[in-house]
């Protein structure tokens, strides 16, 4: 294994954690109702978990599925934030590209009905993300 493949769980962590700030950013910006802002913001938070995903992806292929070592109420919590995750992660992708594909036709009122479920669906797995990543890499084993 290259030692480069090792760094890419912090990379990732460090990914979500700017697309969880854009997101963020992006919904204050159409809040004010400055839309050029808000495309901006988006397609960054866009492009940085397309990176991610690239990231994860080539890491999973590397290295496998790791194991959460932690046992007792730990581990209970990991998994009550993992499931969820892992589910609203795989469904994410079509809604998210559905947002994006009735943005860029200026289909505003079926983006904002998508984004209704994306957007949140969006924040939860950019958070429980890096919420996966401490636990599974920087908690101690016993909890």
């Amino acid at each position: 294994m290259t030692p480069w493949i090792n760094w890419l769980p912090t990379v990732n962590a460090c990914l979500n954690s700017v697309a969880t700030v854009l997101l963020l950013m992006a919904y204050q910006a159409i809040r004010a109702r400055d839309e050029q802002k808000h495309r901006k913001l988006m397609l960054s938070a866009l492009g940085v978990s397309g990176l991610f995903l690239l990231f994860y992806t080539i890491y999973h292929m590397e290295v496998g599925s790791v194991p959460f070592q932690g046992q007792g109420w730990i581990r209970t919590l990991y998994f009550l934030i993992l499931i969820p995750h892992i589910l609203l992660a795989a469904m994410q992708l079509p809604m998210i590209a559905l947002a994006v594909y009735f943005a860029f036709k200026d289909q505003r009122s079926r983006h904002i009905k998508m984004v209704h479920w994306a957007y949140p669906v969006w924040l939860y797995v950019s958070v429980s993300g890096v919420l996966v990543y401490l636990m599974l890499y920087h908690l101690p084993v016993n909890g």
